[in-house]
């Protein structure tokens, strides 16, 4: 081989070199920022998720609290105004999260918070219809504090779904 072809060789070479110099680090900088964005965007859709399960926790369990705590005061004949609106007021808070959430949170986690949904608004709409002198046929209030603790298990079902897509894993000893 010549000197002139293995200096061309050489040149060559150094200059392919030169090229993947340039190209590899930008190419693996690209892929990198695009791992990152894809982390962030999983973080950001976890601390959605887990905002918006909180909420609904808190508001589910408050309505259900709230919602029992009327029942007993209705039974013993001390529901007042202020329990109306206190109830009231949690309902809304509940419906807010429950709306808030059917955007972002996972099509079983949704399922399970429509079956605590139906019974603390079938319970609701009984006791509204009773504080109004409105009950339907069978409609007391002890049947409806029966009811309502039909959302207990419900409530469970629902928070361990959430806390399950969380990766929370309770520990079995």
């Amino acid at each position: 081989m010549s000197d002139a072809i293995a200096t061309a060789i050489t040149a060559a070479a150094g200059l392919g070199g030169a090229l993947l110099g340039a190209v590899l680090p930008q190419r693996f900088n690209a892929r990198q920022r695009a791992t990152e964005a894809e982390l962030a965007d999983r973080r950001r859709s976890f601390e959605e998720r887990r905002e918006a399960y909180t909420a609904m926790n808190r508001a589910s369990e408050q309505f259900h609290t709230l919602l029992k705590d009327a029942l007993h005061r209705m039974r013993d004949g001390v529901y007042l105004d202020e329990d109306r609106t206190r109830l009231e007021d949690s309902r809304r808070e509940y419906r807010d999260r429950y709306a808030a959430a059917q955007m972002i949170v996972p099509l079983r986690i949704m399922e399970a918070s429509r079956e605590l949904n139906k019974v603390l608004a079938e319970v609701d709409a009984a006791a509204k219809r009773i504080d109004r002198g409105l009950a339907r046929d069978g409609e007391t209030v002890e049947r409806l504090l029966v009811e309502v603790k039909q959302a207990e298990p419900r409530l469970v079902a629902m928070r361990t779904l959430m806390r399950e897509d969380l990766g929370i894993r309770d520990r079995t000893t």
